[in-house]
């Protein structure tokens, strides 16, 4: 019997010849292909919610659902009509209401009579008790500040795999005003304790290896939470939520309480997005010409037959936490946390982790900004991402009133003994860093580094303290120093010393100088994840302004370095500088978010 495989025995291979073209469809509409495309691989993208708006900080809306579908079988040249779902609108905030975030809607693509389907995020928790929790959805809501509220479920309704995950719980005091982060593609929002969370991390497409789908952040009436990578808003710090990214199923951010307003509303959700890629694949069996092609189209057009395995060392700092300030009283602002600091290959042996083993292809990389230095709590910094490693934002200082250090990779310093941010949070191993310091008096703590605490010595009780020291590291070739902590601004007493605290080396900022003519801290240095310094205090006797703001926390970086064997690439090229080190080691440095291409 004839065989319309050409006669060799075994399975059938649906032929398809659509030349690995990859369409974005970014609203709704039909999808042209090929005459020749028999399969097609597909990302569908739901879109996110937006963040809810409480009395006291609103939950991070869940991003959209997140799902890959494989080897779709469709009619040649066939359109393909597809549903790209609208992200959940903004909350406003009239007089004192409030109200849990907007779902996003669902994205699909239709072929015969079967959906290929993923279901919209799920609304940040705000409305006020007893329901603040977070919303259902294809990643589920971030709490609302109140007491013991649930984050929404993830993978609603249930896809195999999950399209997406919970989000956050909150757990503080209800006055508090901390709101929790939506969930991702990739990553639950975590829970809060003592600071508003971060949303879910997305996850990254194989058709084009840009990242989706990441949760919002919470906000706070102190350091808010950062969007998730994919688009995720950022939550709002005394101020309204950021809105998730258009097209990419980004949850809005949750709104932050300004002291003595209700009024400011959360950010929307990111629009969704179907991207479709239309398969080459032949039929029976394959010819030499065909296995050759195989090694040149795989992910991001590298070798994907046979694998390729690379050892990487890496250098990951996130973003150094503001420093903090205070607009009215005569105690210095604490010094901001540096960033965490996670390394392998270079810098001090006890915090060396392991290599990274990776195949050629294409990998997000997240590089976490400074928080700001107001004249209030520091602002927590950035998260900074490679591959499955995950840097802390850098605690922000403690600032007006009784506002304590915020704890993140390293904690920022306190205010007054008002208590200091814890480090190493969350734990990793080795630790990515340490404590800020405690210390009372009108002056204040300085941030924590990566290789020591925030200091506690000073000649009397009215100084700022020291940040604590950095790591030294060789990566890039010369030997650099990074995440050092913020200086404690200086206290306003006259008859005591009103200095402020060295800045850790590393590039930590140092503190504002106190009393009778007081300064803003000092910002930390850029690509350093150095911690802001914390603002000096006026003195009492003084009739003019207050004492002043914290100085914003320096940004982070990613450094990877592998054999001479391996070829980096790099995009945006502004983001990216690579070299060669001179023993034959390839390097690539990231200062801002980018997509690093390995072969």
């Amino acid at each position: 019997m004839a065989r319309t495989n050409g006669g060799i025995i075994g399975v059938v291979n649906k032929s398809s010849f659509g030349k690995c073209t990859v369409t974005s469809q970014t609203s709704d509409g039909n999808i042209s292909t090929q005459p020749g495309t028999r399969l097609i691989d597909a990302t569908v993208v739901a879109g996110g919610a937006s963040g809810g708006v409480n009395g006291n900080s609103g939950g991070g809306g869940g991003a959209g659902g997140f799902r890959n579908f494989s080897s779709i079988v469709i009619s040649g040249g066939a359109a393909v009509p597809a549903v790209v779902g609208g992200g959940g609108a903004a909350i406003p905030a009239p007089g004192c209401q409030s109200g849990n975030g907007n779902n996003g809607s669902l994205s699909k693509i239709t072929v015969g009579c079967t959906n290929y389907q993923s279901d919209g995020g799920g609304g940040g928790g705000g409305q006020e008790a007893p329901a603040p929790g977070g919303q259902d959805g294809g990643s589920g809501g971030g709490a609302g500040s109140n007491d013991h509220n649930t984050g929404g479920c993830g993978n609603t309704p249930p896809t195999d795999p999950p399209q997406g995950n919970d989000g956050g719980s909150t757990s503080a005091n209800p006055n508090s005003g901390y709101g929790a982060g939506g969930g991702g593609a990739g990553a639950a929002g975590a829970n809060t304790s003592g600071s508003a969370t971060a949303g879910g991390a997305g996850s990254p497409s194989p058709l084009n290896c840009t990242t989706y789908a990441g949760g919002g952040g919470g906000g706070s009436t102190g350091s808010a939470g950062g969007g998730g990578s994919g688009g995720g808003g950022g939550g709002g710090s005394q101020s309204a939520g950021s809105a998730g990214t258009a097209n990419t199923g980004g949850g809005g951010g949750g709104n932050g309480r300004t002291p003595g307003t209700r009024n400011n509303p959360s950010g929307a959700g990111g629009s969704g997005i179907v991207i479709v890629k239309e398969l080459n694949k032949a039929s029976g069996v394959w010819n030499l010409r065909s296995h050759m092609a195989a090694l040149t189209a795989g992910k991001c057009s590298t070798s994907t037959w046979p694998k390729t395995l690379f050892t990487i060392d890496y250098l990951i700092v996130a973003g150094g936490g503001g420093g903090g300030g205070d607009f009215s009283n005569t105690t210095g602002g604490g010094g901001g946390g540096a960033g965490g600091y996670r390394a392998t290959g270079y810098g001090p042996s006890p915090l060396r982790g392991t290599a990274l083993t990776l195949e050629a292809g294409c990998y997000s990389v997240t590089v976490g900004g400074g928080g700001a230095g107001p004249q209030n709590q520091g602002v927590t910094g950035s998260n900074s991402v490679f591959g499955c490693i995950t840097s802390a934002g850098g605690g922000g200082g403690g600032g007006h009133g009784t506002q304590s250090g915020a704890d993140g990779g390293s904690g920022g310093g306190s205010k007054a003994g008002n208590g200091a941010g814890s480090g190493n949070t969350p734990e990793t191993d080795p630790d990515q860093g340490n404590d800020g310091a405690n210390v009372p008096g009108d002056g204040s703590g300085g941030g924590g580094g990566a290789t020591a605490a925030g200091g506690t010595s000073r000649p009397d009780s009215g100084g700022g303290t020291a940040g604590g020291a950095g790591a030294p590291n060789t990566i890039l070739g010369p030997d650099s120093s990074y995440a050092g902590g913020g200086g404690g601004g200086g206290g306003g007493d006259t008859c005591r010393s009103n200095n402020p605290g060295a800045g850790g080396a590393g590039g930590g900022g140092a503190g504002g100088q106190g009393a009778t003519n007081p300064a803003v801290g000092t910002a930390g240095t850029a690509n350093t994840g150095g911690g802001g310094g914390g603002g000096g205090a006026k003195s009492p006797a003084n009739p003019g302004p207050g004492g002043k703001a914290g100085g914003a926390g320096g940004s982070g970086i990613v450094v990877v370095r592998g054999p001479s064997a391996v070829t980096f690439a790099g995009s945006p090229c502004a983001a990216t500088t690579l070299s060669t080190h001179p023993g034959g080691d390839k390097i690539a440095k990231f200062t801002a978010d980018a997509t690093l291409t390995i072969s």
